[in-house]
């Protein structure tokens, strides 16, 4: 016999895999591989001027093909273990391939291409818990639609005598007979509109050189006051109907958000009537607070939000820190909020996902003569932070894809979150936290045909 051995190797092989921080961070292409997989996972050093970079620096942008995702073409389906989802391309001139998502801009020798969509709202730069979800880089794809109606569950919007909502919130559906905070909690005046801080997250009026940046553009969003049981304020299972029946009428996909719970009722079931509702309406999703009694060292979270512990159309949001904490002292972005004698974020069975507390929101205070001021908070806290985010993220999954089941978009957030605590999924973090990127990526590949 005669044996002939071809003493050539391939010139690529294989794949390699980079995976970010939630920091800013670069990636560079060394190595003979196939194929390069890179996923940024984030930004929360955006603000300061840090991008997520893919470093080509040894190459001209025209020795490359570039094969960019869109809504609708481009991109290259890709499974890199948490679920098929749209990647960017760019072939080199040897055929070595690069996959890439979450990324802020790509670097050149001649030139930078720039991917994030940056608002011209004068607080965005501020804006970190944007940039570590990675809504700046999920808003290249969809910035909301009118299939989606986002419901506010919460205390009613800060108002003027004459009626006037915050400059910065959007034109809303407004229930009409309840839709002002009335600034008491029994017989006990607030000085502060709790509902005017959640809608402002989800969706203050955006790019319009004004304010913040809300993290849904153009959705249509249902307030209801259910907080501090005042005279005309509907119950948690009256607003989800209504918030039901209008969505219905108009043929929308319903996120509802409920920055509420029952302190201290780590897992007891307080709201039977809303469970009704929620087993009877599948396709509606609810995202809850995880609640804020964290600090006491209990496993649980609070109801309504333990309902995600049997229902799958519900999802618990706990609260993570972002570079910084609430007194301006260092914390590793993701950690889970918990401050001794404060508050702190609840976990246990049930638990979906983090988002981030503390943030910026919008604000309207109860002056002591009657009339209402509008401004901004800086670090609006407690898990009713975390989950306006979370709400907002959803409403984008649903945007760029409206054919998915509540079911769906919880687990397309939970599969793309970013993993913090033990491995996996943990009691403490659920699933990790948000990666709003990777979520509408998913989203678009499933609208493509992908399964898996």
């Amino acid at each position: 016999y005669t044996l002939s051995l071809n003493t050539d190797t391939p010139s690529h092989f294989g794949s390699r895999t980079l995976t970010g921080s939630l920091r800013g961070d670069t990636f560079d292409f060394t190595g003979n591989y196939t194929r390069t997989i890179v996923s940024g996972n984030g930004n929360v050093d955006y603000g300061s001027g840090f991008r997520d970079t893919l470093d080509l620096s040894g190459l001209l942008s025209t020795s490359v093909n570039f094969n960019l995702a869109n809504p609708t073409t481009g991109g290259v389906l890709y499974n890199p273990g948490n679920g098929t989802r749209l990647f960017d391309s760019i072939t080199l001139g040897d055929g070595r391939e690069i996959l890439f998502e979450g990324i802020d801009v790509i670097r050149f020798a001649d030139r930078s291409i720039n991917l994030s969509v940056t608002p011209n709202d004068p607080l965005y730069n501020q804006q970190w818990n944007l940039h570590m979800t990675g809504v700046h880089n999920a808003w290249r794809f969809t910035t909301g639609t009118s299939n989606v109606l986002i419901g506010v569950q919460d205390t009613g919007l800060g108002a003027t005598p004459t009626g006037a909502i915050h400059y910065d919130l959007r034109t809303t559906t407004i229930y009409t007979d309840n839709y002002r905070d009335d600034y008491r909690r029994g017989t006990t005046t607030k000085t502060t509109s709790h509902g005017t801080d959640v809608q402002g997250i989800i969706a203050a009026a955006s790019n319009n050189g004004i304010g913040m940046t809300g993290i849904n553009w153009n959705s249509n969003v249902f307030h209801i006051d259910v907080l501090d049981s005042n005279t005309g304020d509907k119950s948690l299972y009256q607003a989800a109907q209504n918030m039901i029946n209008q969505a219905n009428s108009r043929g929308q996909r319903l996120v509802i958000n409920m920055s509420l719970g029952v302190a201290e009722s780590f897992g007891a079931n307080h709201h039977t009537s809303l469970e009704t509702i929620v087993r009877n309406n599948p396709n509606v999703l609810f995202v809850i607070a995880s609640g804020n009694d964290g600090e006491l060292g209990r496993s649980g979270i609070s109801s309504p939000a333990f309902l995600a512990n049997t229902y799958s159309n519900v999802m618990a949001v706990g609260a993570v820190w972002g570079a910084r904490d609430f007194n301006g002292n260092t914390t590793t972005p993701g950690t889970r909020i918990e401050y001794s004698g404060w508050w702190g974020s609840q976990y246990g069975a049930g638990l979906t996902l983090m988002a981030p507390s503390e943030v910026i929101a919008t604000n309207a205070v109860r002056n002591a003569d009657g009339s209402v001021s509008f401004g901004f908070d800086t670090r609006f806290n407690g898990t009713s932070a975390a989950t306006p985010n979370a709400t907002g993220i959803a409403s984008l999954i649903w945007s760029a894809n409206s054919s998915l089941s509540a079911t769906q978009v919880r687990t397309i957030m939970s599969q793309t979150a970013y993993d913090m605590g033990a491995a996996g999924y943990d009691s403490y973090y659920g699933h990790g936290v948000a990666n709003a990127d990777a979520a509408v990526r998913r989203a678009l590949a499933i609208a493509r045909g992908a399964i898996v």
